[in-house]
């Protein structure tokens, strides 16, 4: 006679559930789409897998953390290359500004991802540092958020003739302008010269 508590369990027994992350780098042919670990995934349209026969696998990446003060959350994304080329084209300096995406998800085996995985990270490539060793290659892309473009002020620009001569010359639509207490050298840290005019008097 069968055990009906074990039949019971196996009845009810909850699916298991696999984590998964899911990494997209852009490229200049396209897009690389790298899981961790074998096989392959498919969400928002996007397939993923765990090789890619051009640029290798993903070896790591860092946990994602929140930024603060001054800072904006970054992190490493770490590739194994199989060739130098691809090493060459990761490592290089057209990767910088490439977007980067992370995706946290869950999926059940044979049924698939479980609804859409979370975006825990949006980003681009700041720069990358090949390692290579006694049978070993990587690539580590150093990726910082989109709210490091927060950090870009352009201290450069001011509202001042002088550097709007400097985009536009020969237009004189700032020439007069009053109340300027100093002028700014565009894109530099120098000393700056004292001011040419402070104010403008009309007697009538």
């Amino acid at each position: 006679m069968p055990d009906a508590g074990g039949y019971l369990a196996d009845q009810f027994e909850p699916p298991s559930l696999l984590l998964f992350v899911a990494v997209e780098i852009e490229l200049d042919s396209g897009f690389l789409r790298l899981i961790d670990g074998s096989g392959s995934v498919s969400f928002l349209g996007r397939t993923f897998t765990g090789l890619d026969p051009e640029f290798g696998v993903l070896a790591g990446f860092d946990v994602v953390t929140d930024g603060f003060g001054n800072t904006a959350p970054s992190l490493n994304v770490t590739i194994n290359p199989p060739t130098s080329s691809a090493a060459a084209i990761l490592a290089s300096e057209d990767m910088q500004g490439k977007t980067v995406s992370i995706w946290l998800g869950l999926l059940t085996p044979g049924a698939g991802v479980v609804q859409d995985p979370l975006l825990v990270f949006s980003g681009q490539v700041d720069q990358g540092v090949l390692s290579v060793g006694i049978g070993s290659r990587s690539i580590a892309l150093a990726c910082v958020s989109i709210w490091e473009l927060m950090f870009d002020d352009n201290q450069g620009v001011r509202l001042t003739n002088a550097y709007h001569q400097a985009a536009w010359p020969g237009e004189l639509g700032l020439e007069y302008v009053t109340a300027v207490t100093r002028q700014l050298p565009w894109g530099a840290d120098t000393p700056r010269p004292q001011v040419v005019a402070d104010a403008l008097t009309v007697k009538l």
